[in-house]
Parts: structure tokens; sequence; C-alpha cells
């Protein structure tokens, strides 16, 4: 008689990360380049493109059912459009989205970031290995 193995297959869900450009700034290439390496690390990657409102990025986030949303911010509005939209997401009850800041962010503003509720903030020169490390590291995917 012979006996049949089965083996069980355990099937983990992709990271889904919302990759997004508040304000008015117009420069979109590092954004790209972090969504193209967070796509080719394994994670699901939607991409808003340029002059999004918080209020779009938040939703954006909720119907994509995202676990991470990585901003790109270059203007100096960052102080200004991440409150709103950690703010946002807390008033839709979606404060457990991992937020990350990306961008030109003077060391003294990374403080108070952090404590609005930003997991980490990556200043120019971090390496991607190092954004999708923390990514994958910080959310239970």
């Amino acid at each position: 008689m012979a006996t049949t193995q089965m083996s069980s297959i355990t099937t983990q869900r992709k990271i889904r990360v919302v990759v997004a450009k508040p304000g008015l700034d117009g420069h979109d290439r590092g954004a790209k380049i972090i969504a193209r390496a967070l796509r080719d690390a394994g994670m699901e990657v939607i991409y808003t493109g340029l002059h999004q409102t918080p209020e779009q990025i938040v939703e954006t986030a909720i119907q994509e059912d995202a676990d991470a949303v990585g901003l790109s911010i270059l203007s100096g509005a960052h102080m200004t459009l991440v409150p709103r939209i950690v703010e946002l997401l807390r008033e839709q009850e979606a404060g457990d989205i991992l937020v990350t800041v990306g961008g030109t962010i003077p060391a003294d503003d990374i403080p108070e970031l952090k404590a609005l509720g930003v997991a980490e903030v990556f200043t120019p020169g971090a390496s991607t290995q190092a954004i999708i490390d923390f990514i994958k590291g910080a959310v239970t995917a």
C-alpha cells in the first residue's frame, strides 16, 4: 500500500506599498527608482504619480489595502503634508499603515516627524536596499 505525503505549502501575502508624491513637487525620478526597487524585491507597489493631496494618498492606501506608504518629498512642505497624512490615516482607522518619508528632509525635522508617527525617514544617499530591508522588517506580511 502506497502512502501519500501531502506537503503544506504556505503562501505569504506580498507586502503592498503605496509610493506617493504629495504636494506640488514635480520631480519623481527618485520615487520611481524606489518603486521599481520595491517591486523587484517582491513587493506590490502602487505608484500614485505627481501632485497628490494628502486625502488622495490616504484614500489610495485604504483602497489598496496597503501595508505601507512611502512619501517622497523634495519641496520642503514635509512638515505640512506629512502630519496631515498621518492624521487622516488615524481618522480613517488606518493608523497601522506604516509611513516612511524620503527626500530632502533637514535633520532637525526628523525627530518631529518620527514623534508624529513616521516609522523612518530616508534622506538623499539612502540605499534602496536599506529601504527594502526596513520595510520588510517593519511590516509583517
